[in-house]
């Protein structure tokens, strides 16, 4: 047997010790962390590519909740119904330290709960933007109903916001000559511009309200006070979004009837009193049947009427309004296409020349200084002419009677 220098040098009467054998890996720590990534990425790409989530890509806000507890005093707040509203009840509005119990929507899920969220001294900002907006004065609470986001209108004995909330006219006089109805749109973010329109032009003009802005039913209530009619402007998709973006919660093609009918609600809730609503943008939108239709129903079942403004000629607002046996107008002549003086004159002449021959002709406008100027200049020689100016809401009902 042939013997090594370790086994000469071992003591003698002792076995050779063994050595002891190590136990090897099948792969590196290298080759573990890179399989562990590999893993990673494949299961987030499959994420990305599988999971359908319509709202994917919105901006998202977290915020500590912590779950509502029913008690004697205050019972827990009843679950919305089936057709995203609640029972008819007037919101309570929360003191400034009190808690306030809200909805939270998973956008991935759709699944909704109440929360409560504290409303300390330094969140007072916050919570108030969030809250629900408060119910304008000379509003019937008959024809209110609350949703998930305040007060939104509803038919109730009969009785339409269309009918209640129109302005008053001659409408006799209106059936027997030409009329003219202008409509201001764009209202409610801007106070300065929004205030110059409801005080430098006269009742028989309607204001158009954007839902955004600071408070825009303070400026609404405003603007009923002065007897203008109002309508609320519904963001729509046009065809370059998201390049062109009306703003949040706009109403989308790539959205599901319950999603759009949900974002209407949140519209529908920011002010009340108005006769009817209109598009804001939405020339995609406004085009396409499948989306249309669900938010055209939702409206007119609940006594409003439709407005096209006009910017789209391939809107089909007016078959599926016609379906819907509800109050129709569109707008005719931009006025203010070309914001200067000399182009809306020559816009308003050609309304005029519109009014006569159809006997009825819509013009829409924004609130910019050179056009309420130039409006108001024409308006207070209209009559000498033989043209009546009217709301909206009577240029409706004649165009729909003629």
């Amino acid at each position: 047997m042939t013997e090594t220098a370790d086994d000469l040098s071992a003591p003698l009467g002792q076995d050779t010790p063994h050595r002891k054998r190590r136990l090897r890996l099948p792969f590196t720590a290298m080759q573990a962390l890179a399989v562990m990534l590999g893993l990673f990425l494949v299961s987030f790409a499959g994420f990305a590519i599988f999971n359908k989530d319509p709202l994917g890509g919105e901006p998202m806000v977290r915020i500590a909740i912590r779950e509502p507890k029913a008690t004697e005093d205050k019972p827990a707040a009843p679950a919305a119904s089936s057709h995203g509203h609640e029972t008819k009840e007037a919101p309570k509005q929360a003191a400034p330290g009190e808690q306030k119990t809200v909805t939270m929507i998973d956008g991935s899920t759709g699944a909704r709960r109440d929360v409560v969220i504290g409303s300390g001294d330094d969140a007072g900002d916050k919570d108030a933007a969030s809250a629900p907006p408060p119910v304008m004065a000379g509003i019937d609470q008959k024809l209110l109903e609350k949703s998930r986001y305040g007060m939104i209108p509803v038919v109730a004995d009969g009785a339409r916001p269309f009918n209640v909330y129109a302005a008053d006219a001659d409408r006799a006089k209106a059936a027997k000559m030409p009329v003219v109805a202008i409509v201001i749109g764009g209202l409610g973010v801007g106070a300065a511009k929004t205030t110059d329109a409801i005080m430098k032009l006269p009742p028989a003009v309607t204001l158009a309200f954007t839902p955004y802005g600071a408070d825009p039913g303070k400026l609404a209530e405003r603007a009923r006070a002065q007897r203008h009619e109002i309508f609320l402007q519904i963001p729509m998709e046009p065809y370059d979004f998201p390049d062109n973006d009306p703003g949040p919660q706009t109403l989308l093609t790539s959205l599901s009837q319950d999603q759009n009918l949900d974002r209407l609600y949140w519209h529908l809730s920011r002010m009340q009193g108005y006769a009817g609503i209109t598009n804001f943008m939405g020339a995609r939108f406004v085009a396409t049947d499948a989306a249309m239709q669900p938010v055209i129903r939702e409206a007119a079942r609940r006594g409003l009427g439709f407005f096209d403004d006009g910017s789209s000629p391939r809107s089909i607002a007016p078959q599926v309004a016609a379906g819907q046996s509800m109050p129709f107008g569109k707008g005719d002549i931009a006025l203010d296409a070309v914001p200067t003086p000399t182009e809306i004159d020559r816009a308003l002449n050609k309304l005029e020349s519109v009014a006569r021959e159809r006997g009825v002709a819509v013009g829409t406008a924004s609130a910019l200084p050179v056009s309420i100027e130039r409006i108001g200049t024409w308006i207070k020689t209209l009559g000498d002419r033989g043209i009546l100016l009217v709301p909206l809401t009577t240029a409706m009902l004649k165009s729909k009677s003629s």
